[in-house]
């Protein structure tokens, strides 16, 4: 079979490894453990906060470490990966993420769970650039290789929706850290079909390992990130936070420098002057951080606000995640017909208007909410097939690693702001909205100023009436602000379509570019 391949102006012939699809579900698997890991963690923060007792930063952390060390580590690990072996590093971190998810599963206070968090974190790194980058080298023909990003993507959305229904199950039968348990046979599964199926792939020519730009790249994007958290959490004046974001960005500044004077970098800058790259990239960050903010704290709603338990939690969220399990597929049909950037540019508009539409629900309305999800999960499935696309097509094969790693940073940078900025937001909003009844103690009225989890857990030491007085406040209070997330969310979305149509390519000026290589 002969195809024009990307970048090139005369048929080639692709030679077809004959266990690609075997690989390809391997690959789906890993993906899956990631998604999955955070779906059922929304599940679960009710469940920590009576079993662990965490302040309201603690719980933030809880939420959060395992994106934010995500985002640090993806690109030191995406090449890596391309330096010793994408196959070998899938491998490491894949055993190395079942054994600390037992070890977060009977974590005996917050601190060790943040920890255990973040080592996850660490191994999960090596996860998704390893997958992504070996179906760039699995699946030589471009048309077979954007479907089969279209079933990764697709996975990762079946993983954050079947997380809600596993987690929910698990948490009305078990307790908290069963959800973390879960990982280990989904992993052994993984492992047996992708030993015999994944097949090594690396740089050939890649150089030797660069520490200084290893620090540089780690150090810089955790100062960036815990700033932005803080500065989000601790209000625009907290002078630490901005000192901290100064020097994270100073570090990165130096880290791109480091990588432009390197015969062999880490990545290769120019790839951010194809816009087709830089473009993806943005969209991922952009489309991850509204879906990962909404559904975030719309299952906290539903069980602290409505009073669903966390199979009827899940339940509701489904119809987000099985149109995202939908939009993976279709996703390769709808490129092949209008281009990256139509698919990439119409889906993050389309998650837009279901953001809106959630909005307008204030979190009730089963039906209107459902439609809502569906649109959210079909639009940004579609945005994430084409931008993770995007990001592969623009990359060569030998830097498949690296190119996947900035991607995925975009991914898990986004879904650690989206959680960290909106919840944020929604933290301030129901901090100057909630009203505090008479009668309170003043350890009693702080705690019910600081969270909803913490009025909750106050309406339990006080009388029925009070407690009733009490919860109707921070109900409306935590509605209102998770309304006020939803705006926000969709606003930055209706920012993110229009970027992406004004930055990335059309179809046609893809066709010249293939045809002028």
């Amino acid at each position: 079979m002969k195809s024009v391949e990307e970048g090139s102006a005369t048929p080639t012939q692709f030679t077809y490894d004959p266990r690609r699809w075997w690989a390809l579900i391997g690959f789906g698997i890993a993906v899956l453990i990631v998604s999955l890991d955070n779906a059922i963690l929304a599940l679960a923060v009710p469940s920590l906060a009576e079993s662990l007792s965490p302040s309201p930063t603690e719980l933030l952390w809880i939420g959060d470490i395992y994106s934010f060390v995500i985002a640090g580590l993806l690109i030191t690990m995406g090449s890596l990966g391309d330096r010793f072996g994408r196959k070998k590093l899938l491998v490491i971190g894949s055993v190395a993420f079942a054994i600390l998810s037992v070890v977060a599963a009977y974590s005996p206070t917050p601190e060790a769970l943040i920890l255990s968090r973040a080592l996850m974190g660490a191994a999960g790194a090596t996860l998704m650039p390893s997958t992504l980058s070996l179906i760039r080298n699995t699946f030589p023909d471009p048309k077979e290789r954007t479907f089969a990003i279209g079933i990764w993507t697709a996975m990762a959305a079946f993983g954050a929706g079947g997380g809600p229904v596993v987690g929910g199950f698990l948490l009305e039968h078990f307790w908290w850290g069963s959800v973390f348990l879960v990982n280990v046979p989904i992993i052994v599964i993984m492992l047996v079909i992708g030993l015999f199926s994944w097949r090594e792939s690396k740089d050939p020519n890649a150089g030797p390992v660069d520490i200084l730009s290893i620090v540089l790249s780690l150090v810089g994007m955790l100062a960036v990130v815990w700033a932005i958290k803080e500065i989000a959490f601790q209000g625009p004046g907290f002078i630490v936070g901005w000192g901290a974001l100064f020097i994270g960005a100073a570090i990165l500044v130096a880290f791109v420098k480091r990588q432009n004077s390197l015969e062999k970098p880490m990545i290769n800058m120019s790839l951010f002057k194809n816009p087709a790259f830089s473009g993806a990239v943005a969209s991922q960050l952009i489309s991850i951080f509204a879906l990962i903010g909404c559904t975030f704290f719309l299952a906290q709603l539903f069980q602290m606000v409505l009073g669903d338990s966390p199979m009827q939690a899940a339940i509701k969220l489904l119809p987000a995640e099985l149109a995202g399990l939908i939009a993976g597929p279709l996703a390769a049909k709808f490129i092949g017909a209008w281009g990256r950037r139509n698919v990439i540019g119409g889906g993050i508009f389309v998650g837009a208007v279901g953001l809106f539409g959630v909005a307008s629900t204030g979190g009730e309305g089963v039906w209107l909410i459902s439609i809502s999800l569906l649109l959210i999960g079909f639009g940004i499935g579609l945005a994430l097939t084409g931008a993770a696309d995007s990001v592969l097509s623009a990359a060569p094969p030998e830097h498949a690693g690296a190119a996947s790693a900035v991607g995925e940073t975009a991914y898990e940078l986004g879904a650690a702001l989206g959680i960290a900025i909106l919840g944020t937001i929604l933290g301030t909003w129901y901090y100057l909205n909630v009203s505090i009844p008479a009668g309170l103690t003043e350890s009693q009225a702080a705690k019910v100023h600081e969270s909803l989890p913490e009025a909750i857990e106050v309406s339990h030491e006080v009388s029925p009436s009070l407690a009733s007085e009490m919860l109707t406040s921070a109900h409306a209070a935590f509605s209102s602000g998770f309304v006020v997330v939803c705006v926000v969310a969709g606003v930055i979305c209706l920012i993110g379509s229009f970027v992406a149509f004004k930055v990335l390519p059309s179809k046609s000026e893809e066709v010249q570019h293939v045809a002028g290589h």
